[in-house]
């Protein structure tokens, strides 16, 4: 699809294209605005003369009757002259009367034209005749009334020519809204489709950026819209092509530091092994201390260097590998694994686990209730205890490890998740750790659709609290009559 060369010219573009359909509706009520004035003025003037025309038509009426009872009694050509003259004029109004009133309505009109005319040729021909004279002025009396029933209807026209003004008034209006309807509606819809092919790139860009956050370089990156857009978004791409070869370059360089640190690592292991078992010679206190200390950082290391491949590896999420996972059997399993570290500090686990399935990969599941058990064993006191329960909230499985340590400080809380970041360490049996082991299982956790945080304990004690959320699988809830309570204490 063609865009402009910038999006700058493409909104002015967008903009002008949606104002024209209203410039159009307004030309439109402009161009009937001014044919309504137009009508609206050749109706008033109409109206102005057939009332005016209409009015002299009935003075000129009366004049010819009063003409006429004057000849009829004085019998004087010179009225009978004056008669004629005004008889011309009253033929004037009488024409101009006749192109302005339509031929349905000019019957009035005509009736009293030829009755005056017939008076006329009566009154030319009046000799002193009395029958006569009563037969001429009753004539004209109805001549006179004809002429009143004349303005009638010339009030009638005027007003018929209001009323068609009215109707072309109302008919102008609903064909103004019909156009001004047409009109926003177009422009809607032109707004609606500029604003999703402007909106279009953004999203793109948008997409991409969230791509690249999520670390995820597998996909390529192309932007559709303006030259300025496109320019973008090959920056963009170019950007995740660049982090890509980085990321490879990490991974190539973690695999190679691994191998060459295990090598000597297993070496050192073995040493130690060998001269704490005597193979070499029975060794002294001191030195039974000294092997003792170089076993416990190597084993310390070893723990490093795994959990810093663990948290490469973390970052990268199969989505193929979603199964149903049976979450209390993963606590179960887990627990079982850091029984005898428990038992070494005399700490012992309370369960109350709930047969509910989640939707993930089992390693990594597993992965993530290890790091929170062995973060519990490693803050918590001798004798102490660490509760282990499970619940149902909304669409995903609870759950929640506690423990009797020093807790986690409020203003802690939102870093413990943050790489290499350590808490103050425990008072007794200090083990050193990573600090990458709640890293990891945050990132397993999101990486499932979950949730993790950490919390104080709601009994008020000290000790800290991490609750975990997993979606069920198929994000269904189990069954009420499946559940069942497990609880056993070690």
């Amino acid at each position: 699809m063609y865009y402009p060369r910038s999006l700058v010219k493409f909104i002015i573009l967008g903009f002008f294209l949606v104002s024209l359909p209203l410039f159009f509706a307004l030309y439109k009520l402009n161009a009937a605005l001014n044919e309504l004035m137009s009508q609206s003025r050749e109706s008033v003037y109409s109206s102005v003369a057939v009332a005016r025309l209409s009015r002299q038509f009935l003075e000129q009426a009366g004049s010819l009757e009063r003409l006429a009872r004057q000849y009829t009694i004085l019998e004087d050509h010179a009225v009978l002259d004056d008669y004629i003259r005004v008889r011309e004029v009253f033929s004037d109004t009488q024409a101009q009367l006749m192109q302005l009133v339509s031929e349905d309505k000019d019957h009035s009109l005509q009736n009293a034209v030829a009755e005056e005319a017939t008076l006329f040729q009566l009154l030319q021909k009046y000799r002193s005749d009395k029958e006569g004279a009563t037969q001429i002025i009753a004539g004209y009396r109805a001549f006179v009334t004809d002429a009143q029933a004349v303005q009638q209807t010339a009030y009638a026209v005027a007003m018929t020519s209001v009323d068609q003004l009215k109707e072309t008034a109302d008919a102008g209006r609903r064909h103004w809204q019909i156009w001004l309807w047409t009109a926003l509606v177009i422009a809607i819809l032109l707004a609606a489709f500029l604003t999703f092919l402007i909106s279009r790139p953004v999203r793109q860009i948008d997409q991409a950026i969230r791509q690249l956050g999520a670390a995820d370089f597998s996909k390529e990156i192309e932007v559709q819209g303006p030259s300025d857009l496109r320019y973008l978004g090959q920056r963009l791409e170019w950007l995740r092509a660049r982090l890509q070869t980085l990321e490879e370059q990490q991974t190539k360089f973690l695999r190679n530091m691994s191998h060459e640190l295990k090598t000597p690592l297993t070496a050192i292991r073995e040493g130690t092994e060998l001269l704490r078992d005597g193979i070499g010679g029975e060794l002294k206190e001191e030195q039974r201390e000294i092997v003792h200390i170089v076993r416990e950082n190597t084993l310390s290391l070893q723990r490093m260097i795994e959990d810093l491949l663990q948290y490469h590896q973390s970052r990268v999420m199969e989505p193929n590998v979603l199964l149903p996972v049976d979450l209390s059997d993963t606590v179960h399993h887990v627990v079982r694994e850091h029984r005898l570290a428990a038992w070494a500090r005399l700490i012992s686990f309370e369960e109350k686990l709930l047969p509910l399935l989640v939707t993930g990969n089992a390693k990594k599941i597993t992965t993530i209730i290890d790091n929170l058990v062995s973060n519990a064993i490693k803050y918590s006191p001798r004798l102490g205890k660490i509760r282990l329960s499970m619940g149902v909230d909304k669409d995903c499985a609870r759950l929640e490890v506690i423990d009797e340590g020093p807790g986690i400080p409020e203003s802690e809380r939102e870093h413990i998740f943050e790489s290499f970041f350590q808490g103050a360490p425990p008072s007794e049996n200090h083990i050193k750790g990573s600090g990458l082991g709640l890293t990891i299982a945050r990132e397993y956790v999101l990486a499932h659709g979950g949730r993790i945080v950490a919390e104080k304990r709601p009994d008020g004690r000290s000790g800290a609290r991490l609750i975990l959320w997993l979606p069920f699988w198929t994000s269904t809830l189990p069954l009420i009559s499946r559940q069942k309570t497990i609880e056993g204490v070690s």
